[in-house]
């Protein structure tokens, strides 16, 4: 039978319509969380499946921006430049983010593009970055005719692990690009302070870490910049869409040329006239900033309930033998729960492989994704070194060397095998519909041997 694992974009429209010994000597009581389900026969096997309503839909359209869109509609000033409506986005998001200014552009991987462009990530340099992130992340990199250099995962956070980056730093390292995945803050501490014993830049990619704080400051705002994403299936979504923060005008300034075709803008470059510097057409459109200024009313709220269902979660789901929930690292004092992730240790469950434990939960009405895989052997690396842009920039010998370092990395390579998401909307239901959740994964747990 073939197993449908849901990826994070299908999902989002399919959903429309301890220790090692104490956890195996831990005995959980049969459906104790809400006792509204029985030890039965599992869905995936004929049984009556927990829950059978849907998950609310995503996005959620305000109808509060239907007559700001009319009205843009109307007055044909539907780019930036003739219009307002992008600029008034900027400047709200940055008070929303606590940044001095926000740049918006067309999309998340157009903010990574020009924020490495601006801060001098040129040909022949290298960025250190996670390899447990969306495939932009590297592209941008690549774009940039860079070479992306992966850091260790760690496990537990699911982000960069700040004590595998200083080994990866070579000559031609430019910049630290650490990925807040799934809403969780990576320790922006030790990669500054790295960055800084090292003279490197950093660029936070932002892009699933709306309202994500770091030590009470929200992400996207510690490093040199920031980057957002828009993207439909994001927290504040419109349809696509992205951001740059910085708080230096200087260098917000060159980013505003770089994304509109070079052209000077700003105070710090009152003394060029023309097209003085290399750019592109990166520009969100009035359409775009409407959507988020509608989307922003909702943002915290919307923040507030997925976090208070996550917590719930997490101090259901810790009772559950093989079930690791997430930690955040140190300093992080808040997750945006773009995604809500856990490892799911397969021992615990009799070796249950992880695929069959998806097509459970899945079944018992629990939508579920075994996230991001290995994507460094996916063959856009090695498409890469074998160009000849690549093989004039590198040397085979440095080609080859970082050939063997995609072989290692074991921390990420386990949690590709292991990891299980659920989405963002899902944190947005009520406390019974958490409680459907927990009593699924007991479920598949004490029936487990069903599958086997």
């Amino acid at each position: 039978m073939k197993i449908n694992i849901f990826t994070r974009r299908k999902f989002i429209i399919s959903a429309s319509a301890g220790t090692a010994g104490a956890l195996l000597s831990y005995k959980v009581p049969v459906f104790g969380i809400s006792n509204k389900v029985s030890v039965s026969e599992l869905a995936l096997k004929g049984g009556k499946p927990v829950r059978t309503d849907d998950w609310m839909k995503w996005p959620v359209w305000n109808s509060d921006a239907e007559e700001p869109m009319l009205s843009v509609l109307r007055s044909g000033n539907w780019y930036r430049g003739w219009g307002t409506k992008v600029t008034g986005f900027e400047n709200k998001y940055a008070d929303l983010i606590g940044a001095k200014r926000v740049l918006a552009t067309a999309s998340g991987t157009t903010a990574l593009e020009t924020a490495l462009h601006v801060m001098g990530v040129d040909a022949g340099d290298e960025v250190i970055v996670s390899p447990y992130t969306f495939i932009a992340t590297y592209n941008v990199v690549f774009n940039q005719k860079a070479l992306p250099v992966f850091a260790d995962t760690d496990q537990e956070t699911f982000n960069i692990n700040p004590h595998k980056i200083e080994e990866k730093i070579t000559e031609r390292t430019k910049a630290i690009l650490p990925v807040h995945i799934l809403g969780l803050p990576a320790d922006m501490r030790r990669i500054m302070a790295i960055a800084r014993r090292n003279n490197l830049v950093v660029i936070e990619d932002a892009c699933q870490a709306w309202l994500a704080e770091y030590e009470g400051k929200k992400c996207g705002t510690l490093g040199d910049l920031g980057c957002f994403s828009f993207q439909n299936s994001k927290n504040i979504p419109s349809g696509e869409g992205g951001a740059v923060a910085g708080n230096n005008d200087k260098i917000m300034d060159l980013c505003y040329s770089y994304h509109n075709c070079g052209r000077a803008y700003g105070k710090t470059m009152s003394e060029f006239s023309g097209y003085p510097f290399r750019g592109g057409n990166k520009r969100m459109t009035e359409f775009q900033a409407v959507i988020l200024m509608s989307q922003m009313k909702r943002a915290k709220r919307d923040a507030d309930k997925r976090l208070e269902n996550a917590l719930y979660l997490d101090s259901k789901l810790k009772d559950i033998p093989g079930i690791i929930t997430y930690k955040l690292a140190d300093g992080a004092t808040r997750s945006a729960y773009h995604l809500y992730p856990f490892r799911y240790k397969k021992e615990y469950f009799d070796d249950l492989p992880r695929e069959k434990f998806l097509a459970a939960l899945t079944a018992e009405g629990i939508p579920c994704s075994e996230g991001y895989g290995p994507q460094y052997n996916d063959g856009l690396i090695e498409e890469a070194l074998n160009s000849k842009g690549y093989k004039r920039l590198f040397s085979k010998q440095r080609l080859n060397t970082y050939r063997e370092e995609l072989k290692n990395l074991p921390d990420n390579d386990q949690l590709t095998r292991e990891a299980v998401w659920f989405f963002q909307n899902m944190l947005l239901a009520d406390r019974k519909d958490m409680d459907d959740i927990v009593n699924s994964i007991q479920k598949v747990f004490e029936n487990r041997k069903q599958l086997l």
